[in-house]
């Protein structure tokens, strides 16, 4: 089982349900973690009776709302022994849930933000909590890239326990994608056919790096796959 932290106060639901579909259709069990303050899932993702902590299936997605750690999901599914998940996919926005999740020893960690001053110093709040070191690759979220935006992440987080992976994984902020994603949410389906080109290469890239994969083509079948309405 492979587990995968999303770190940041920037909304990660939507990525993770797409990045979920594209691991879901290559027959991987996939679980998401909304643990975070918001629980924006709880509100995206349809649920015929929702309460306190729930686990909902979503398009063959199953998304844990609710729960603070692992062993709280496992009781509600009422098996603690026979976890039969391929991937978590956990969403944290405090450095509690990252403790309570265990990132810590995560197969991999992202920091998703954009540059909007809260959600960028927000983030860098929660990694200057962090108790642990951690290796974290960067998802940024922008309209253009800019070598000053990076420094500046960098120079805010200068004194936090990280270490930054090499590569970025960048993502445009586009009318068109927020549009898409916005009537995903209305009509509660995951489409990826109107999505830009580059944020379709971001959720690839994400995907391949999950799976340890070296070649993308078997991933880049999968979206076409999706795109077509599989």
């Amino acid at each position: 089982m492979k587990k995968i932290g999303f770190i940041g106060a920037y909304d990660k639901t939507d990525m993770l349900l797409n990045i979920a579909k594209i691991l879901t259709i290559m027959q991987n069990k996939v679980l998401i973690i909304d643990s975070t303050i918001n629980q924006k899932a709880r509100y995206v993702v349809p649920a015929i009776d929702p309460t306190v902590s729930y686990i909902t299936s979503f398009e063959d997605i199953d998304v844990a709302i609710g729960f603070r750690n692992l062993e709280e999901i496992k009781r509600y599914i009422g098996n603690s022994e026979d976890f039969a998940y391929d991937v978590l996919l956990v969403d944290c926005d405090t450095q509690e849930r990252i403790e309570e999740f265990g990132l810590e020893s995560a197969d991999k960690n992202y920091f998703v933000t954009s540059f909007d001053i809260y959600s960028l110093k927000r983030g860098v709040e929660i990694l200057k909590s962090l108790e642990e070191q951690l290796n974290l690759t960067k998802i940024l979220y922008a309209k253009e890239i800019l070598k000053e935006e990076d420094d500046y992440l960098n120079f805010l987080a200068s004194d936090c326990k990280i270490n930054w992976e090499e590569e970025r994984i960048y993502f445009p902020i586009e009318n068109g994608d927020l549009s898409v994603i916005a009537e995903n949410q209305r009509v509660q389906k995951i489409k990826f056919k109107k999505l830009s080109v580059q944020y379709k290469d971001g959720l690839g890239f994400i995907v391949q790096q999950i799976l340890q994969q070296k070649s993308d083509s078997n991933i880049r079948k999968t979206i076409k796959m999706i795109e077509k309405g599989a």
